[in-house]
């Protein structure tokens, strides 16, 4: 098992990774020797991994940090570093490599001040492994200001750190940090690979495996949740019984409602499990005496906290909201499909006959009007529009088509 493994339908980047990863273990191996550095290296010291949700990013991303601290003796032979089995491949993917920072938020922006001190630590000679890296799994996610502290440390870079940057896209990152990053696009992977990797490494039953995988069309951690969690199968077939109840307004209302009831659900869920030991560990910290009484000077702190958190579960609904309006986007492109005729695989086979149903009493035209106003309804999302009255408006249009 190579730290490739899990980098599905990623052929031509695990190749462009590879060559990077034995050149930098060429460079660094000659500078340790005091030997000139070999020329026409394909190591660069920032790399921005773009490409559609579900694609890998983050998993490339740590492959190659754990690429970079292999310590393999087969390297001295000739072999490819990577191999999955050294101790620095092993604790930078379990994620305990003390030179391997892996920056990843369940807030909706990375502000300033993480920023500055990822940009100290950047500065630092490596501890134990070969190279110091930092792999941001949401650069998408950096404020202007945030951007403009990363700006600097992109630009000079420490002679032994390593940036690896993950965007969705390359106009999600600011231009001037995007000018110098070496970038790969990873692309969504086959259905028929998503499904192999949840058989072989997860254990699923081979229909239910390949029933996630065409239903996720190539999302690979949305196609592990589907095959594992009822919940989550049960949320995503309430979802897809969404444009079979819009013929009335007081039906578009209703649906709306109980999209964001879910939404909501999730992120409660999400606080229960940990805001409670959060908070916990935050008082036990700032010694909070018996009866819950805490020391002076110490309100700042949890005001600190509780907006964390607040952040936080407004991701977590965020995050389940764009996963329904994901769902709803593949189920009305699969009307499409039967509308024209296509011969493209159906996503959504397991609720054929709604689609057949939907499809038989609308029109094409119709249903690309759907389709944007799903997309609107995220835009306006992302633009912090009230979310129960942005998705109101979609049903309401869904109606309308």
């Amino acid at each position: 098992m190579t730290v490739w493994d899990d980098l599905v339908g990623q052929d031509r980047v695990q190749e462009q990774l590879g060559a990077a990863a034995r050149d930098a273990d060429a460079l660094v191996t000659a500078q340790s020797a005091g030997e000139p550095v070999p020329p026409g290296s394909k190591m660069t010291h920032a790399w921005l991994f773009t490409g559609p949700p579900g694609s890998g990013r983050a998993t490339a991303a740590r492959a190659f940090a754990a690429a970079l601290q292999c310590t393999s003796p087969d390297r001295a032979m000739g072999g490819a570093p990577g191999c999955g089995f050294c101790d620095g491949c092993h604790t930078a993917l379990i994620g305990t490599h003390a030179d391997v920072e892996v920056i990843r938020t369940d807030l909706l922006s990375i502000g300033v001040k993480e920023t500055r001190e990822l940009v100290r630590r950047a500065q630092l000679s490596p501890a134990v492994g070969r190279w110091q890296v930092i792999v941001m799994e949401d650069a998408d996610r950096l404020t202007e200001g945030a951007g403009n502290v990363l700006l600097k440390a992109v630009e000079e870079p420490a002679p032994r750190t390593v940036w690896l940057l993950c965007s969705p896209s390359l106009e999600d990152v600011l231009p001037t940090i995007r000018s110098r990053c070496r970038h790969l696009t990873l692309r969504t992977p086959p259905v028929e690979a998503v499904a192999d990797v949840l058989i072989r490494r997860d254990g699923i039953d081979p229909e239910r495996a390949a029933s996630a995988a065409r239903a996720t069309q190539g999302h690979i951690g949305r196609a592990r949740r589907l095959a594992t969690d009822e919940r989550a199968r049960a949320r995503r077939a309430a979802v897809l019984k969404l444009p079979l109840r819009v013929h009335d307004v007081g039906g578009c209302l209703k649906s709306a409602q109980e999209l964001i009831d879910t939404a909501t659900d999730d992120a409660k869920q999400v606080a229960e499990e940990i805001d409670v030991k959060e908070t916990d560990d935050l008082k036990a910290a700032l010694g909070a005496v018996a009866g819950g009484r805490m020391p002076r000077g110490t309100a700042g702190a949890m005001k600190e906290l509780e907006d964390r958190q607040k952040r936080r579960r407004t991701r977590t609904q965020r995050d389940s909201l764009d996963l329904a309006l994901s769902e709803l986007t593949g189920f009305y492109r699969d009307v499409l499909a039967l509308q024209l005729g296509s011969r493209i695989a159906l996503a959504n086979t397991d609720v054929r006959d709604a689609l057949d149903r939907v499809a038989e009493s609308s029109t094409p035209e119709r249903t690309l009007r759907r389709i944007e106003a799903v997309f609107a309804c995220r835009r306006a999302l992302d633009r912090n529009v009230a979310p129960l009255l942005a998705v109101e408006s979609m049903t309401v249009a869904l109606r309308a088509g």
